[in-house]
């Protein structure tokens, strides 16, 4: 799907969701890697059965089958992202005491009836302990100016969809789709003034689908600050 940004300082007409397609895709890529998962946990049992009750000549056979299927199950839980130290939450924010408001994403009708308000304590507590060195950009420049970098590097991001980009309250918002079980995540990126005449931008990222994230949020964040400081 193309982007779409629209005149700074009003919003762009939303994206029209696309049906089956849309409910379907994050279905086939979650599908996929269940049956990665199980069939590469089944080749695994069966061989340790056919190490067990099969003939001593085959053994040798069995066992290097039974690898394979170990690194088939290593593999997909690896690009999957799955990891033990990722907390399982799916609303990450550079800043949890004052996060970033959606104002467009309640709007979108896939978005209907969802709550896009913050968390609070008990995520911003599991994202202090997962992410700890995650937190805002600042950049040595006015608000306005800031902003349009900000701005023209949020449609540099080749699968990022704007939906909202507001001049006169420094803001943006938009939507990334993930590239294994194609789930979207919204996103929202606020520019605020620091006393010193510099300014900070702060950041959220909230999947719509599942209770973790398996990090994708945290990693939408970090690969935007990369692009913005670059």
């Amino acid at each position: 799907m193309s982007k779409s940004s629209g005149a700074q300082g009003a919003r762009p007409p939303a994206p029209k969701p696309n049906g089956l397609r849309d409910l379907f895709a994050p279905i086939a890529g979650f599908g996929v890697f269940l049956l990665g998962v199980l069939f590469g946990v089944l080749a695994v049992i069966v061989g340790l059965l056919a190490l067990i009750f099969g003939p001593a000549g085959s053994r040798g056979a069995t066992l290097a089958g039974i690898v394979l299927a170990l690194l088939v199950v290593v593999a997909v839980l690896i690009m999957s992202g799955a990891r033990s130290d990722i907390p399982r939450i799916n609303d990450i924010t550079t800043d949890t005491e004052n996060p970033p408001q959606f104002v467009h994403a309640g709007t979108l009708p896939e978005n209907a009836g969802r709550d896009m308000a913050y968390p609070g304590p008990s995520f911003a507590e599991q994202q202090k302990a997962g992410y700890a060195d995650l937190g805002p950009v600042t950049l040595a420049m006015p608000l306005d100016e800031a902003f349009k970098r900000v701005a023209a590097a949020a449609r540099s991001m080749p699968t990022w969809v704007i939906t909202r980009e507001d001049a006169s309250a420094h803001a943006l918002e938009g939507y990334d789709t993930t590239w294994l079980f194609h789930f979207r995540d919204d996103f929202v990126i606020e520019v605020r003034p620091t006393p010193n005449g510099q300014s900070v931008v702060q950041m959220r990222s909230k999947s719509r689908d599942g209770k973790g994230d398996v990090g994708a949020n945290a990693a939408r964040i970090k690969a935007f600050f990369q692009r913005l400081n670059s």
